[in-house]
């Protein structure tokens, strides 16, 4: 069967042949997808309820002009069974997968609620942030050359080469904001911040160093897109989803991908600051521990006394540089978050501002930041 994007017609026809559910069965199918790569529908039937995600050939947020691989759909369900093999508590059930037709069927999380609009809403999320600490550390630590060996490792990473999504992440993140591009978003209000930051050289310095970090340091299977968009959370539960960006890279990108979303939450609600901080705080302390814990049992010669001391410095000080582009990124690049596009116009200039002015910090301060006390610090010192 060649490729062809689902209806709600044909994805039921097509899990029935299956045997997922029925054949003559009431069957209740809708779209519910909003993001801008995928088509996902809902099917119900009886006590039976799943998801298939399907990969478009192209981004719907920009249309058929801008192509994608659809094998992105086929490396997203390889990480979601990688990280099941370690954590299987902090992701959904693949049900399924079609390498062709480029979906995957998972299980149905309707109880759980997408973290960033449950933000948006005032909730909260008690265990959120020890979870994601804990699945970083564990998937991390397991999917590098400390707990394989090198040779397993890179085995394993030939079948996570995913270049047409890298090239999306280096250029929304380390490239196009930092000059004047046409994937740009400014608003022309900050269209002068905006030119000072291109400006700034030293700053250009320290993001390219970044860049070539994301580039060249295959150190560990990495979600690749980890913000509160792509967790789902209950009071008790969290359930990391959607890595088709997932790749080999360094260490330090998810933790400042979640780090900087955890602060952009904060400029939507200025209530919740304490207890957003807290969480950053919580997840670099749990990965920390987490990550020591794991590394107990590093293979040879990784193992030798004090290593991980010097490593974690540079993942921390990493996380910190990652966590400022991605600051600069939402605030004037291709895709904007909720958490400062529903602000009001007076407040969301500001708060981009905010974002500019942290994210720089973030980035070329990186080096001097020496405990995640001084760096939680630094990240409430914005003005609200």
């Amino acid at each position: 069967m060649s490729y062809q994007p689902f209806t709600e017609q044909t994805v039921v026809e097509h899990v029935k042949t299956l045997g997922l559910i029925e054949d003559g069965g009431i069957t209740h199918c809708e779209e519910i997808g909003d993001g801008n790569l995928n088509l996902v529908f809902r099917i119900r039937q009886g006590e039976t309820s799943l998801i298939v995600k399907q990969a478009l050939p192209y981004a719907k947020v920009v249309g058929e002009s801008w192509p994608l691989t659809l094998e992105r759909a086929w490396i997203e369900q390889l990480a979601l069974r990688e990280f099941a093999n370690v954590v299987p508590r902090f992701v959904p059930v693949v049900l399924g997968s079609d390498r062709t037709l480029a979906y995957t069927i998972l299980e149905d999380l309707s109880d759980f609620e997408i973290v960033r609009t449950g933000y948006l809403e005032g909730k909260t999320y008690p265990e959120l942030a020890r979870h994601v600490g804990e699945f970083l550390g564990e998937t991390l630590f397991a999917t590098s050359d400390y707990a394989a060996g090198p040779i397993v490792k890179k085995r394993i990473e030939r079948d996570y080469y995913n270049p047409e999504l890298c090239d999306i992440t280096e250029k929304l993140i380390f490239t196009d904001p930092f000059k004047d591009a046409e994937s740009n978003n400014i608003e022309t209000a900050l269209r002068e911040d905006v030119e000072r930051l291109w400006q700034d050289q030293a700053l250009k310095v320290e993001v390219t160093k970044l860049k070539v970090g994301f580039v060249t340091k295959h150190e560990a299977l990495l979600h690749g897109d980890l913000h509160t968009g792509s967790i789902f959370a209950t009071q008790q539960e969290t359930k990391i989803i959607d890595p088709e960006f997932a790749f080999y890279g360094p260490f330090g990108f998810d933790l400042g991908q979640i780090i900087a979303h955890l602060t952009l939450s904060t400029f939507h609600d200025p209530l919740k600051r304490f207890e957003r901080f807290t969480d950053v705080l919580t997840v670099w302390e749990t990965f920390e521990k987490t990550f020591r814990v794991n590394f107990e049992r590093a293979v040879e010669p990784f193992n030798t006394d004090g290593f991980v001391d010097e490593l974690l410095r540079t993942i921390f000080s990493d996380t910190i540089g990652y966590a400022g582009c991605e600051l600069i990124r939402r605030a004037v690049g291709l895709a904007g978050v909720a958490d400062l596009e529903t602000l009001p116009e007076a407040t969301r200039l500001e708060r981009k501002r905010d974002a500019l002015a942290l994210g720089t910090a973030l980035i070329k301060e990186r080096h001097s930041v020496e405990s995640i006390d001084d760096l939680v610090t630094l990240l409430s010192g914005v003005r609200v």
